[in-house]
C-alpha cells in the first residue's frame, strides 16, 4: 500500500509530474537542454522575485549549502542555527576547514535581528548563513526583519536556506537582499528528491573570485561561469529527468497563482496549529511558526512510532520528532500539493486512532 506522505520531504508528487520524468533523454549539450534550463531559470526568477542568475545542482539542498559556504567565504562565516539543519551548515564549514562561528538559539526559538546585528557589527564576518524554515523545530525565521539588519553590512554575502519553504511561502529574494537562496525539489515545490536550486548574485560572484579553493563539483563560480559561457549547460551531466519535471511543476505553480498557493499553505498550517493546540501543544515559539510544517509537542506521551504504524495501515505517514526531539514531538508537513481536505482527512485518522475527544 502506498502511504500518503505528510512528512517534511520527500513529499507526495502528482502522477503527471512523475510522468514527466519518464520522457526520453536529450543530450545535455543540446540546444533543447539549454532551452529547458533557460525556462526553469526564468520561472524560478518569478517564484523568487529576483534578477539573479539561477544555478542547478544534481544533489540535495545540502550540496548547494556546502558549495555556498565553501565558494563564498573569504575570511570567516557566521552561522545562525535554530535547529539541526542550521547547525549542519557549521559542520560543513568545519569539514572544509573554513573559519566559522556558530550562533545557536534554543530549539523552538527564532533568530532575532539583534543577534545578527551584534555578530556582524564585530567586523569579523564576510558571509552569514540563515535557515528560513527549520523542519526539526517548525520555526520560520523572521527574514524580513533580518533583511533590514543585513542591508547595513553590504560587504557580507547573505546565504539563506529555503529548502523547506520555497513554493510554500513568499521569499522575495532581491527585496530581502539575499545573495545565495537555496532550495531543493523534494519539499514545497512538490517534486522527487535529487535536484537543488539557488540564486547567485553579482556580489557572490565577486566574492567567489577571491576564494582560491572552492572545491570542484560544488564550485558555484564554476557553475555560474559555465552556464553563462555555454548557454545554460553544465560542466557535469545534470539530471535531465528532474529538469523535465521541474519545468512542468514550476509552470503548474505559476498557473495556480503564487498568492493562491501561499494562501493554501497558510490555511493548512493554521488548521494543523489549531488542532495541535486543542489536543497537544505547538512546539515552536508562537510568533515564528512555519507555514509548511508543524512540530507538535507530545503532551499526551503517545507512542509516536505506534501511531505512525497504525496510520501506515490506513495509507498515511507523518514524522516523529527529529534528533533530540524524537518521541518528545511529532511533525506534520502541510506543503506542496496537499490541500485542506487532505489535512482534515489525516487528522481525522489520528483522532480515531488515539480516540481523541
Amino acid at each position: 500500500m502506498h502511504k500518503r506522505l505528510f512528512i517534511p520531504g520527500p513529499v507526495e508528487v502528482r502522477p503527471e509530474v512523475l510522468q514527466k520524468m519518464a520522457k526520453p533523454m536529450i543530450g545535455h549539450r543540446s540546444k533543447d537542454a539549454s532551452a529547458l534550463q533557460g525556462r526553469i531559470s526564468d520561472k524560478m526568477r518569478v517564484l523568487w522575485s529576483t534578477q539573479h542568475e539561477i544555478l542547478l545542482s544534481t544533489s540535495s539542498g545540502s550540496g548547494l549549502m556546502e558549495g555556498a559556504i565553501r565558494s563564498c567565504t573569504a575570511r570567516r562565516a557566521a552561522v545562525f542555527s535554530v535547529g539541526a539543519f542550521g547547525k549542519r551548515w557549521f559542520e560543513m564549514a568545519v569539514s572544509n576547514n573554513i573559519p566559522a562561528d556558530l550562533y545557536e538559539v534554543e530549539w523552538g526559538k527564532a533568530i532575532t535581528p539583534d543577534m545578527i546585528d551584534e555578530a556582524l557589527s564585530s567586523g569579523k564576518y564576510d558571509l552569514i548563513t540563515v535557515t528560513h524554515n527549520e523542519t526539526s523545530t517548525g520555526v520560520m525565521n523572521p527574514v524580513q526583519d533580518i533583511a533590514a539588519v543585513v542591508k547595513n553590512y553590504p560587504e557580507v554575502v547573505y546565504c539563506l536556506d529555503t529548502v523547506s519553504s520555497t513554493g510554500g511561502t513568499p521569499i522575495p529574494v532581491d527585496d530581502l537582499g539575499v545573495d545565495i537562496c537555496i532550495t531543493s525539489t523534494q519539499k514545497a515545490l512538490g517534486l522527487p528528491p535529487g535536484m537543488a536550486i539557488c540564486t547567485f548574485s553579482q556580489k557572490a560572484v565577486e566574492r567567489a573570485q577571491e576564494v582560491p579553493c572552492r572545491g570542484y563539483y560544488l564550485d558555484l563560480l564554476q557553475l555560474y561561469q559555465y552556464i553563462r559561457e555555454k548557454d545554460y549547460q553544465y560542466p557535469s551531466t545534470p539530471s535531465i529527468s528532474h529538469m523535465y519535471a521541474l519545468d512542468y511543476q514550476l509552470q503548474r505553480i505559476l498557473e495556480e497563482g503564487l498568492e493562491n498557493r501561499y494562501r493554501r499553505h497558510r490555511e493548512m498550517a493554521e488548521y494543523v496549529r489549531n488542532w495541535a493546540r486543542q489536543h497537544f501543544a505547538v512546539f515552536a515559539d508562537e510568533g515564528y511558526l512555519s507555514d509548511t510544517l508543524t512540530a507538535i509537542t507530545n503532551t499526551r506521551n503517545i507512542d509516536v512510532a505506534d501511531l505512525n504504524h497504525q496510520l501506515g495501515e490506513r495509507g498515511f505517514q507523518i514524522s516523529n520528532g527529529y534528533g533530540k526531539l524524537k518521541d518528545k514531538t511529532f511533525r506534520i508537513a502541510h506543503m506542496a500539493d496537499h490541500n485542506l481536505e487532505d489535512i482534515k482527512e489525516l487528522l481525522g485518522h489520528i483522532e480515531d486512532i488515539l480516540q481523541l475527544g
